[in-house]
């Protein structure tokens, strides 16, 4: 009399091999990737952010700030409150209308609630006059 393989031992070796074939395309040792590092997108140049105040850029979902001359900084565009995206840039502040909640250009953090949360920041360059997205 021979044992036959239960139904669920076969669906296990099935996936098992589905995994292992499945880790097997990444698993190059190489040391090269398929994937290209991009440079970054492009949001604006370094004279389109005001001094003491920054841009919205909703398609991005980030805020770009210039706190100081030549001092750059980007954070989410998503209120921590209610995520809510934020509508404005002015008196040093990002301004969120849904409730009235202010955070700083210089680091996200709150600057008046009902936020508890700083912005989170974003990744950005500036290569020459441009600010790339990272």
């Amino acid at each position: 009399m021979t044992n036959r393989p239960t139904r669920r031992t076969i669906l296990l070796a099935t996936g098992a091999a589905a995994l292992a074939v499945g880790c097997g395309e990444y698993g190059d040792d190489s040391g090269s990737s398929s994937v290209e590092a991009s440079s970054g997108q492009e949001l604006a140049k370094t004279s389109d952010i005001p001094v003491g105040g920054g841009k919205i850029f909703k398609d991005e979902k980030v805020v770009v700030t210039q706190p100081q001359d030549g001092e750059f900084k980007a954070f989410s565009n998503i209120c921590t409150h209610q995520q809510c995206p934020v509508a404005g840039v002015a008196d040093g502040t990002i301004n969120c209308t849904c409730h009235g909640s202010k955070f700083n250009i210089t680091d996200g953090s709150v600057a008046h609630p009902p936020a508890t949360k700083p912005l989170p920041e974003k990744k950005i360059t500036v290569d020459g006059n441009s600010i790339l997205l990272a």
